[in-house]
């Protein structure tokens, strides 16, 4: 296994956007095949777990020193096309703003440019008895460069 030269991590930064793609199991599905509505919300954590990864902020270290944790303290998420069985999708992930406890990400799942779901997500840093607090700085600063600024 040490031979392999595999990486841990599934997405990437494209410029100032995550990309991270996703496969459609049997298990995502409802009764009539296609994607469960929640399953979005599924991948789009997978997808932001992973954007914070990429940029160099470590969630579990803050965690495990007691730090605190981001939770969503805030979701608009809207259906514009369904997701069937064994699609590849990708889901984009964008900055959106920065603030001293909270980040704003903006994550579409597309499938072959098509736009299946977009959501608006407000991130928030809580302590671990669930106050809001402010993020390490070296996060804030780790997003400023990745703030969307394009159309």
């Amino acid at each position: 296994m040490s031979e392999l030269n595999i990486s841990p991590v599934a997405g990437r930064f494209v410029g100032a956007e995550h990309v991270f793609p996703v496969r459609v199991y049997f298990e995502d599905t409802d009764l009539s095949g296609v994607v469960y509505h929640a399953n979005y919300l599924r991948f789009m954590e997978r997808a932001r777990s992973d954007m914070l990864r990429c940029a160099g902020i470590d969630q579990r270290a803050a965690h495990e020193a007691g730090d605190g944790v981001y939770v969503v303290r805030d979701i608009a998420i809207r259906y514009a096309a369904p997701a069937r069985l064994d699609d590849a999708l990708i889901v984009v992930s964008r900055v959106l703003r920065v603030r001293a406890a909270s980040v704003n990400i903006q994550q579409r799942v597309m499938r072959d440019g098509e736009l299946l779901t977009q959501a608006d997500v407000e991130a928030a840093f809580v302590t671990p008895n669930g106050r809001a607090r402010r993020q390490p700085q070296e996060w804030v600063e780790a997003f400023v460069p990745l703030v969307w600024k394009g159309n």
